[in-house]
């Protein structure tokens, strides 16, 4: 990926990032340019979007802080993680579910 891609990728890639609403507001500056940088960190902050729905939704009816804090401090790292990633321009998958992200939202 050459830099100008990068640069111009970068708004939409930490967008995605920032909660769910970020997330369509990448997906809409993305819809017609088809950044490939940009569409790399969608499908990482979508896979980290679904991931924390699926696990800490139910989390919330257990009530137990041992089990929950943990979890959401990992999902906090994987999120920091992937925005310093898109800050600094790099195409790196969030560790552990990264490569599974964008095999399961990527265009087979």
């Amino acid at each position: 990926m050459n830099e100008e891609t990068v640069f111009l990728g970068k708004p939409a890639a930490v967008w995605s990032y920032l909660t769910f609403v970020g997330l369509l507001i990448a997906f809409s500056m993305n819809g017609e340019s088809k950044n490939p940088f940009a569409a790399f960190h969608i499908r990482q902050a979508l896979g980290l979007n679904i991931l924390y729905v699926l696990l800490m939704v139910p989390m919330g009816f257990f009530n137990n802080l041992y089990i929950s804090v943990p979890l959401f401090l990992s999902f906090f790292a994987l999120w920091l993680f992937g925005i310093i990633s898109a800050f600094q321009g790099k195409t790196q998958p969030v560790p552990l579910l990264g490569e599974l992200f964008q095999k399961a939202f990527g265009k087979n």
